[in-house]
């Protein structure tokens, strides 16, 4: 763990890193993904140092757009709420271009 970590995030390592081996990740996985989402969870709520940037701000849990992803093409989560927000019946059973054409054939 970083220094400066509280107790608080010691305790999400831990539990991150033991689930991760439960689910047969092996030691230096887990403590790799464990310690990628605390670190993650800390720049989110400012608990680090430096400009912020990075990875924090550049996540696909809200519907935005992923790093990388610089065609402007909208993903599938967001193409779902669009036909659900127009409520396009049989939605849940289409793939990305399905959606893409009952939303008007992008």
């Amino acid at each position: 763990m970083p220094r400066g970590s509280g107790s608080k995030r010691e305790r999400q390592y831990e539990h991150i890193k033991d689930s991760a081996r439960e689910r047969g990740a092996s030691t230096g996985r887990a403590k790799e993904m464990a310690a990628r989402t605390v670190n993650k969870e800390r720049a989110r709520s400012g608990e680090t140092k430096g400009s912020g940037g990075g990875s924090a701000k550049s996540t696909s849990s809200g519907g935005g757009r992923r790093p990388g992803q610089g065609s402007g093409e909208a993903t599938y989560d967001q193409l779902y709420q669009e036909a659900k927000r127009r409520d396009i019946q049989g939605r849940s059973h289409m793939n990305k271009s399905e959606l893409q054409r009952a939303l008007g054939g992008k």
